[in-house]
């Protein structure tokens, strides 16, 4: 692989053009208004053909005015769809980003005939052309779209650090900032108007596919990773970052891998922040699937340890004087969770909760006492159910039993004040 200034002068404008475009992106995703950007960026498309058409020109003023506006005018009418027709957003934005894409797409193409537009390059962009396009700067040569979009992320930037709390506030409770003083559709106009001028930002070099793609991936995959704002917003900058450099570097080196000559710089940014988002919905901390189900399991195995020492201690308690250990395929049997429970039985010997013999298992002093707080939780539940709670019926065993897992010592000092200070539950039982 050879790099050039070329090469980093794309990956430049690829950043710069995901990172202004992620920084919005984060609050469309609290807002659950994802396909709101979707919507914004195919809807622009009318407004930059009337741009086309009335100026002659590819001017960005014109092309900044005439997309801003269609932008603004696309949030108004879905939210005056959604309004007065009580159609759900999705199906406002529906109808209205298919029909102004659609005019948007004759519009282009009638523009095309006398303007010097491509409309392939606005869906696909042209960032591998970008360097050619230039600013003298101080001796420098500076592509013009990098300039743009390191104007465009200023902006986003100076907006977001200027109205933190309140647009935090709009995007998790709009209600409560009404009540404080706090325009909640002021804030999501200006927030539609920005979307639609970071989206013809990024037009000429990434094009809309790759807008859409930064609007909504690093904010998702960020929200996975944290549920703090101001972290999302810098891991979702990260991400965003992270996906114009591994997408130029896959664009350049992975068609030869295939015997093909070159690939879309913009289509494999976009594929890398897909991937950077399939790693995190797979292995995030907390939320990732992988993560969640073995946190999952490990619940299911404390529960599991809970009711074998629940078992061990209902047996003794009921068992005459010198019984005999109860066996372990007895204990198997009794929770019903085949080879898991022989797992968890292992466990209990070795954090010595359980002795085993080759008669059977018995609890130790330190598996009594689990086991005591366990059976207390489980009877206070079913008397405070029963007693307080009027609910005596055969479901009361199965309700107390969940519950007796997410008992602490504070709340079975409250069942015992709530209840009466009972000595036995509901099925005559002792209490320990």
């Amino acid at each position: 692989m050879e790099w050039t200034v070329l090469d980093s002068w794309i990956v430049i404008t690829g950043t710069l053009s995901a990172m202004s475009c992620a920084l919005l992106g984060n609050y469309l995703v609290l807002r659950r208004m994802s396909m709101m950007g979707d919507a914004i960026s195919h809807a622009v498309l009318p407004g930059l053909a009337v741009a086309f058409l009335i100026s002659g020109s590819r001017d960005s003023l014109a092309m900044m005015i005439g997309a801003v506006l269609i932008g603004v005018l696309t949030a108004f009418l879905i939210e005056a769809v959604q309004k007065l027709s009580g159609l759900d957003r999705g199906a406002s934005m529906g109808v209205i980003f298919t029909s102004l894409f659609a005019l948007g797409l004759i519009l282009i193409r009638q523009a095309a005939d006398h303007v010097d537009l491509d409309p392939g390059c606005v869906l696909y962009g042209a960032i591998e052309l970008t360097p050619l396009d230039v600013y003298a700067w101080g001796g420098l040569e500076i592509p013009r779209a990098a300039v743009t979009n390191a104007a465009m992320l200023l902006v986003n930037l100076a907006f977001v650090l200027v109205f933190y709390k309140e647009l935090k506030i709009t995007s998790f409770d709009p209600a409560l900032a009404t009540t404080i003083g706090i325009s909640a559709g002021g804030m999501h106009y200006v927030l539609m108007t920005l979307v639609a001028a970071t989206t013809i930002a990024a037009f000429e070099s990434v094009g809309s596919i790759l807008v859409i793609a930064m609007l909504i991936v690093p904010g998702a995959a960020a929200h996975l990773l944290t549920d703090r704002l101001s972290r999302m917003l810098a891991i979702s900058l990260a991400i965003a970052g992270l996906s114009a450099v591994f997408g130029h570097i896959g664009a350049i080196t992975l068609p030869a891998w295939f015997g093909l000559r070159d690939t879309s710089t913009a289509g494999m940014m976009a594929v890398a922040a897909g991937a950077l988002f399939i790693g995190v919905f797979l292995f995030a901390p907390e939320h990732g699937v992988t993560s969640r189900a073995f946190h999952q399991q490990l619940l299911s195995m404390r529960i599991l340890r809970d009711d074998i020492l629940a078992f061990l201690y209902r047996f003794q308690e009921l068992a005459p004087e010198g019984s005999p250990p109860v066996s372990a395929s007895d204990v198997e049997k009794a929770v019903k969770a085949g080879s898991a429970a022989k797992l968890v039985m292992w466990d209990l010997v070795r954090r010595k909760y359980v002795n085993r013999s080759a008669e059977g298992l018995a609890l130790t002093e330190e598996g009594r006492r689990m086991a005591r707080s366990l059976i207390r939780s489980h009877r206070l539940w079913e008397t405070y159910l029963c007693d307080q709670m009027g609910f005596c019926a055969e479901g009361v065993h199965y309700s107390a039993h969940r519950l007796e897992h997410v008992t602490d010592k504070a709340l079975q000092d409250r069942l015992v004040e709530e209840a009466g200070h009972p000595v036995q539950d509901p099925h005559r039982r002792h209490i320990p």
